[in-house]
């Protein structure tokens, strides 16, 4: 089985965050992350926007104009079809202006999201924001302004560059996992 998706962020230094992937054949790969703008929150206690949780999470969604991969547990959650999911989700989510500073794609050109392994419970659903419908989860990301990859800055998302977020893409399968770990205090 394939390691872990492993994300250490720098709580002292944000551009110090980084993140390791190890393929199935047992190569890595090192790049930067961006996390939550209020810091961190320690691993099995809550979600709560700004703050970016630690600990392990499993994969049960990937989003992207190319790809669509979700635990049907979430497509049976969601209330369409996968085909129109697939055909709209991605476009739609990505086509919301979260800062209201006029630009979309803010998740770049894709979305990988994390559920929690274990029982924190989730404010996460399906819903409708500005108008577009929506997986509203904790993830993994791209941005439309690469200058916000290793800074405090997402609502708790991990954001990575797009040519990061192509190769994860093209490697992540639903299940696998991600740890997330910091080198400083957590918020409880």
């Amino acid at each position: 089985m394939k390691q872990p998706v492993q994300v250490a962020l720098d709580l002292k230094d944000p551009a110090k965050s980084t993140a390791v992937l190890t393929t199935r054949e047992g190569s890595t790969t090192t790049f930067k992350v961006g996390y939550g703008r209020n810091g961190v929150t320690c691993a099995g206690t809550r979600f709560e926007e700004g703050y970016t949780p630690l600990g392990r999470f499993k994969v049960n969604a990937i989003l992207s104009n190319d790809r669509f991969s979700m635990d049907p547990a979430l497509v049976a959650q969601s209330g369409k079809s996968e085909a129109e999911l697939k055909q709209t989700l991605f476009k739609s989510m990505n086509a919301i202006d979260f800062d209201g500073d006029h630009e979309i794609g803010e998740y770049g050109i894709g979305y990988i999201s994390l559920a929690p392994v274990g029982s924190v419970k989730q404010p996460f659903a399906f819903n409708t924001y500005d108008g577009k419908f929506r997986w509203y989860s904790f993830a993994i990301h791209g941005s439309n302004n690469d200058r916000r990859i290793g800074m405090r800055v997402t609502g708790g998302c991990l954001n990575v560059t797009e040519p990061v977020l192509r190769q994860l893409l093209a490697v992540v399968k639903l299940g696998d996992e991600v740890l997330i770990s910091a080198n400083g205090p957590c918020t409880p």
